[in-house]
């Protein structure tokens, strides 16, 4: 656990056992978890979620729950940025939600760190759930800090590896690759050079290149962002220079920065119709699983195939794994209404109907193992490599931090310096980048 001595966690181990026995029944008084979720009562829950299909999805959602706990009323509240969040957590008051749910995971450890959001584990315990089984291990770290567990997974998203089958299939390329080495042939193969800039371009391979950011590639390369004393691991684990090293070979074997920034320049957005893997104008696309509905709503005039990222060669047994993130969920400090409020988060995390029917309404990745599981899953089968990216014990993801995702934006800053030859030696670029890393986390405090 970063940033915490192991004297630290035997104390905050012996408090937090002390607080569960003497809160057995009902939680931890102490902080609002004293009322009694048997008597009628409402709580307020906020999200972010805004299209009109997915704010019926969590009317449906608590609809269900209100059904199973007919005395339980939820006043939902959609449509709430994470400021907009953390602003009513610090304040709370009558109108401050009890029941929060973020996209951010980058907001787990300012939301551990800071109180806002309570440690869910004594909640757990007394409903006798066990977190390492219920939700996948990516997932299972995503939600916590420093021992906390103040977030809970609601939904999750897996990156995987679109690619053009009809381009692939012209190109004589068989299946998809499996190893970084592979898809570097097979991005070179796809690529068709027209004049100045390209025809079809093998893959858009920049930073800026939609979702093709550092820790998205990183992922591939199962870091270890900080080590045991919490200080940045960027200059020391291999993992990093290997993936800097990766990426900007790619850039140069697809034609430089330059020329590939010119081309991105003139694509289409990320969210849009003319998305370039929607086109046809990119034959290969790091996305998450949403970009299959999207890219299907786009009519193609080619075959999706769908497959999970390259590994390193050097790891070609763990190729199945992928970078993981979501919506999380946690109960406000401030709430007063703490059972009640876990009542709801229970159902909505943990019950396996309730998230096999929002994900189907959602279309994102289930967050239990057995909701992953479920024959009541309905999906294109090209979906299915998402699920099993989410369940792999490789999967990874980027670890908590007390400011947030700061670290992960020095390291992206770092990664345009790189790219587009602003920086030219890797190793000093790692040492200052880990050097303010620990500066700002240091400062955070």
């Amino acid at each position: 656990m970063p940033g915490i001595s192991r004297k630290t966690t035997i104390a905050l181990a012996a408090s937090a056992s002390i607080a569960l026995l003497a809160t057995a029944c009902t939680g931890r008084p102490d902080s609002g978890a004293s009322d009694d979720a048997s008597k009628e009562t409402t709580v307020t829950f906020w999200h972010a979620w805004s299209a009109p299909s997915e704010v019926k999805a969590v009317k449906d959602l608590v609809a269900g729950f209100e059904k199973a706990h007919p005395n339980i009323h939820v006043h939902v509240v959609g449509n709430m940025t994470d400021d907009k969040m953390n602003q009513a957590l610090r304040t709370g008051g009558a109108k401050a939600p009890d029941v929060i749910s973020s996209f951010t995971t980058n907001s787990v450890g300012k939301f551990c760190s800071s109180g806002a959001l309570v440690d869910l584990d004594p909640f757990f315990e007394k409903s006798g759930i066990d977190p390492q089984k219920t939700f996948p291990k990516a997932m299972n770290e995503y939600t916590r800090f420093e021992g906390n567990r103040c977030a809970v997974p609601l939904l999750g998203d897996a990156y995987g590896l679109y690619y053009n089958k009809t381009a692939f299939k012209k190109a004589g390329i068989t299946a998809p690759p499996k190893t970084w080495s592979e898809f570097e042939r097979d991005a070179e193969k796809l690529t068709i050079p027209q004049g100045d800039t390209y025809k079809q371009l093998g893959f858009m391979p920049n930073y800026h290149g939609w979702e093709t950011t550092t820790e998205h590639y990183l992922g591939q390369f199962s870091p270890t962002y900080f080590d045991k004393d919490g200080k940045s691991n960027v200059a020391k684990d291999p993992a990093f220079e290997a993936a800097f090293k990766l990426q900007k070979k790619l850039v140069d074997a697809l034609g430089g920065y330059r020329k590939l920034e010119t081309y991105r320049s003139g694509l289409g957005d990320e969210w849009g119709p003319k998305h370039p893997f929607h086109t046809g104008q990119v034959a290969m696309q790091l996305d998450g699983e949403w970009r299959l509905g999207m890219a299907l709503d786009a009519k193609p005039k080619f075959d999706i195939g769908v497959a999970p990222l390259p590994v390193p060669d050097d790891q070609a047994d763990q190729y199945g794994k992928g970078y993981i993130t979501g919506t999380i969920a946690g109960i406000a400090a401030t709430s007063k209404k703490q059972n009640a409020a876990w009542e709801l988060v229970k159902y909505m995390t943990t019950n396996t109907d309730a998230v096999v029917n929002f994900s189907n309404a959602i279309h994102n990745v289930p967050s239990t193992l057995a909701a992953l599981k479920s024959p009541k899953l309905t999906y294109d089968p090209r979906f299915k490599t998402f699920l099993e990216i989410a369940a792999n014990p490789d999967s990874t993801t980027a670890p908590a931090s007390v400011n947030g995702g700061v670290y992960l934006t020095t390291i992206q800053q770092f990664g345009y310096d790189y790219e587009s030859g602003k920086a030219t030696d890797l190793q000093a670029g790692l040492k200052k980048t880990a050097a303010q890393i620990d500066t700002d986390i240091a400062q955070a405090k």
